[in-house]
C-alpha cells in the first residue's frame, strides 16, 4: 500500500486529520488542533461505555494509547476481530488505509494521529529500498514503553500554555514517534542507512542568512531542511555532520550573538532585544543567555555597551 495516496485499495476515499474529527460522534474532550502543531496531532477523549461505531478508513496512522481507566472493546479490522481488556498504558495502533469497527466500552483514550508524510520520510532516511517498503502493521494491543513516553510528553505540553517553544519539543517527539513506527512496526523490516555526503558550504551559507533574516520568530526545523531540499530526518543529521551543531543550537547561537551586538551598540532596551531575537519574554532571554554565555544580559551591557557610553569625555 503506497502510504501518500488519499484512495484506498477498494476505491474509498481516505479520510484526513482535520475531517475525522467530524465524522467522530463525539468531540474531543481536548486536541492539539488549535495549537499550530505540524507533526502528531493529538485528540484527547473520556470514556464511552456504550461504543458501537464503524469508521472509514483514514490516510493517517492512528496510536490509540489508554493514560488511564480500564475497559472492554471489540475492534474489527482487516477482517479480524479482537476481544481484549484495555487499559492504562496500554496502546493500540491502526496503519492508515483500515476500515474499522469498535464496540463495546473504551477507557479514557490519547488519540496520536501521525500523517503518513512522517513515517515515509523516516524510510527515506533509511535509504531507497526502506522508503518503497513500508507498511505499518496492525496492532490490536500493546505495552509499547517508547510510545507511552512519547505520547506521555504530548499530553503534558497539551496541558500546558501554548508557546513558541513547544514547536520544537512537538517536532522532534513527531519525528521520533514516526522512526520508531518505522523500526518496531513495519511489516517489510528495514534497510540499512545509506550514508549520505553532508551539506556543501554553499547549502550552510544558505541556512546562516535564512536564520541570520528570521531571528525575530521561531524557526521550525522543516523550514530549515526546505532550504536544502531534504526531509527534516536527513537535514538534522547531515547539519550537525556538517557543522559540529545541532540546528536548534545553531539557531540559538546566531540569537545570543545578535543579542549581543544589539547590546553592545544600540541603545535598545533589554525587553526589545529579547523579542528582536525570537524569544518570548525577557525573562525567557535571560535565563538562556545566562546558559549560554554564563552572564546575564544585563551583566553584558553593564560592561561592554551602556556603561561605557554613559561615561563622561576626559
Amino acid at each position: 500500500m503506497n502510504e501518500l495516496h488519499t484512495i484506498s485499495p477498494s476505491g474509498q476515499k481516505l479520510v484526513s486529520i482535520e475531517e475525522i474529527v467530524d465524522i467522530k460522534p463525539r468531540r474531543p474532550l481536548a486536541t492539539t488542533r488549535d495549537r499550530g502543531w505540524s507533526g502528531v496531532t493529538v485528540d484527547l477523549y473520556r470514556p464511552r461505555l456504550d461504543c458501537s461505531q464503524t469508521y472509514p478508513a483514514l490516510d493517517h496512522h492512528l496510536i490509540s494509547y489508554c493514560p488511564s481507566g480500564r475497559a472492554r472493546l471489540v475492534q474489527r479490522r482487516d477482517g479480524v476481530v479482537h476481544e481484549g481488556t484495555i487499559s492504562a498504558g496500554m496502546s493500540l495502533l491502526m496503519p492508515a488505509g483500515y476500515v474499522s469497527t469498535w464496540e463495546g466500552r473504551t477507557p479514557t483514550s490519547a488519540r496520536l494521529r501521525v500523517p503518513a508524510r512522517l513515517v515515509a520520510a523516516a524510510g527515506e532516511e533509511l535509504g531507497s529500498r526502506a522508503a518503497a517498503g513500508v507498511e505499518i502493521r496492525n496492532i490490536f494491543e500493546t505495552r509499547d514503553r517508547l510510545i507511552e513516553h512519547m505520547a506521555l510528553v504530548l499530553l503534558a505540553e497539551l496541558e500546558q500554555q501554548a508557546h513558541p517553544a513547544q514547536a520544537l519539543i512537538v517536532d522532534q517527539v513527531s519525528a521520533a514517534l514516526a522512526a520508531h513506527l518505522l523500526r518496531a512496526y513495519n511489516a517489510f523490516g528495514i534497510a540499512e542507512r545509506r550514508t549520505l555526503p553532508g551539506l556543501g558550504k554553499a547549502e550552510i551559507e544558505r541556512i546562516t542568512s535564512y536564520v541570520e533574516d528570521n531571528l525575530d520568530r521561531m524557526i521550525g526545523l522543516a523550514e530549515l531542511a526546505a532550504l536544502v531540499n531534504v526531509s527534516r530526518f536527513h537535514f538534522a543529521r547531515l547539519f550537525k555532520q556538517s557543522t559540529g551543531v545541532s540546528p536548534i543550537g545553531f539557531v540559538e547561537q546566531r540569537r545570543i550573538e545578535r543579542a549581543r551586538m544589539l547590546i553592545a551598540e544600540t541603545d535598545t532596551s533589554l525587553a526589545e532585544v529579547a523579542l528582536a531575537t525570537g524569544y518570548s519574554d525577557q525573562s525567557h532571554f535571560t535565563r538562556r543567555f545566562h546558559r549560554l554565555t554564563g552572564g546575564t544580559p544585563a551583566a553584558f551591557a553593564r560592561e561592554h555597551g551602556r556603561r561605557l557610553r554613559r561615561r563622561p569625555p576626559n
